[in-house]
């Protein structure tokens, strides 16, 4: 049974039809790395997470396919989210919906196109 600290959502996969293109738009927007793997027929750039955290990765192969509809994945953007917009074009994304304010306590978020079709959810503080 779930309790009230059991996280419901583990792991996410955003599809690519251009891994290595994605893993650039990635890295350069979240100025993070990723860990490239392989499983089987998928290709993957890994997320950094914690053991405690939901993970995720890009994915290239089998039956994925990217889009612009469905669920959105939302993914933290660090302490503050212009900075982290203002990158989006010059890494091929573009802005779908520009910092909007959820509430003061909880901070702001954005939306983005990805270089791969995908619309993502970038949540910050500021």
């Amino acid at each position: 049974m779930q309790t009230a600290k059991t996280p419901v959502a583990v792991w996410f996969e955003l599809p690519t039809t251009d891994l290595a293109r994605a893993t650039r738009f990635y890295e350069g927007l979240l100025a993070t790395g990723l860990k490239r793997e392989t499983m089987g027929p998928i290709d993957m750039a890994i997320f950094p997470h914690g053991d405690e955290h939901c993970g995720g990765a890009l994915v290239q192969g089998g039956p994925y396919r990217p889009g612009d509809t469905g669920a959105v994945v939302y993914l933290f953007a660090g302490p503050a989210l212009d900075p982290v917009l203002a990158r989006v074009a010059a890494l091929g994304g573009q802005v779908v919906i520009g910092k909007t304010l959820i509430t003061p306590e909880i901070g702001y978020y954005a939306q983005v196109r990805d270089t791969e079709g995908n619309v993502v959810g970038l949540c910050a503080k500021d």
